[in-house]
């Protein structure tokens, strides 16, 4: 079996993962991602294409995510169809299409060097193509390749489908639950994470030592957050520290150092957790975050501890004070982890998912 997986980028490290894991059950599986990721996450083949990052581009990915979630679009029981993605102007229209015309070149020579043509299987990794016309895709599909379209973190929150690349698509996957109110024919799966390289901590430190470790501070509240840790330490003992901006080698240490977590408040940017959770709970710390109704109600055997902005202080005060609660959340969250988002149990998952769509 022949996989590729394209991605505009290695997002939190997840399509390498997906790659990795095809792999170990005896899979020909290669990762090209458009971009690079500037967090250190392993990568395959990388186009290295440029990403503008600069405060003009920043803010006006700020000011597209902001005038959705004003609209209401955000919220999944607000429609019953998936936003679509495309141009929204005419300079938006003349940057991708001179986009595409200065990546040409170089995506042309990729699919040459690496053989990407001889791929049977073709995920797509953000449901986008290497170009916005999705020519690439067109052409594989004609050829009698099989199309999968992986949507991930805010995929269908923000930008929505490339109605092209859904037409094109065999197989439609996500990995946010959300996503299955948003999109009328998508499957879930857990994210793969191979929890081998981890060992649950056996040793407390003397003054808990809590970590909070966002990628982006206004999705993950933390804003609300460190007023209420600067609340706890005015009647407890703790130590805090918040990673960011850190290899990933190095957020793995500074995590093995610590207690207990908080992943997020507020439900700005996704629906509870992701892998910044799976590391620290495979590494056995107990992890504390918020989540919508709907999705504590479908989480099965939910590990996590669960908090709002108003009720995290209360939260933290009974893990900091109960030895106990934090080694029963300890075990359960690793136990977890092993059983739902294992590489065992995700890739019997995707080649059920396989078999029923006629990939494989």
């Amino acid at each position: 079996m022949k996989v590729l997986h394209v991605a505009p980028l290695n997002v939190a490290g997840v399509p390498y993962n997906m790659v990795d894991m095809q792999r170990r059950f005896g899979a020909d599986a290669r990762l090209v991602t458009l971009h690079k990721n500037i967090l250190t996450f392993p990568e395959d083949i990388s186009l290295n294409l440029p990403l503008p990052r600069n405060p003009l581009a920043n803010l006006w990915r700020a000011t597209k995510r902001a005038t959705i979630q004003q609209s209401g679009r955000d919220d999944s029981s607000s429609h019953s169809l998936p936003l679509l993605h495309g141009p929204k102007n005419i300079f938006e229209a003349t940057y991708f299409w001179f986009d595409d015309l200065r990546r040409q070149r170089t995506v042309q020579e990729a699919i040459a060097e690496y053989s990407l043509d001889e791929y049977e299987i073709i995920h797509y990794d953000g449901g986008l193509d290497f170009f916005r016309d999705a020519r690439v895709a067109k052409r594989w599909k004609q050829e009698g390749k099989k199309i999968v379209c992986h949507y991930m973190g805010s995929d269908l929150r923000v930008r929505g489908i490339d109605p092209v690349m859904n037409g094109l698509s065999d197989l439609n996957l996500t990995n946010e639950s959300d996503h299955l109110l948003r999109h009328p024919d998508i499957h879930y799966v857990y994210i793969p994470f191979d929890v081998s390289p981890y060992s649950v901590r056996l040793q407390e430190n003397e003054r808990i030592r809590i970590v909070h470790s966002p990628t982006n501070r206004s999705m993950k509240g933390t804003e609300l957050i460190l007023p209420v840790i600067e609340a706890v330490k005015k009647v407890r003992h703790i130590d805090f520290v918040i990673i960011e901006n850190k290899p990933l080698e190095e957020v793995i240490r500074i995590k093995e150092t610590c207690d207990l977590a908080i992943e997020q408040v507020g439900n700005f940017g996704g629906t509870g957790y992701g892998r910044n959770s799976l590391e620290t709970l495979a590494l056995g710390i107990p992890t504390i975050t918020e989540m919508t109704p709907d999705y504590v109600a479908w989480l099965p055997e939910n590990p996590f501890v669960l908090a709002t902005p108003k009720t995290l202080f209360k939260r933290l005060l009974e893990l900091i004070d109960n030895p106990s609660l934090r080694s029963e959340a300890s075990a359960r969250g690793r136990q977890w982890v092993e059983k739902y988002h294992s590489y065992e149990a995700v890739h019997k998952k995707l080649m059920d998912l396989y078999r029923e769509h006629d990939i494989v």
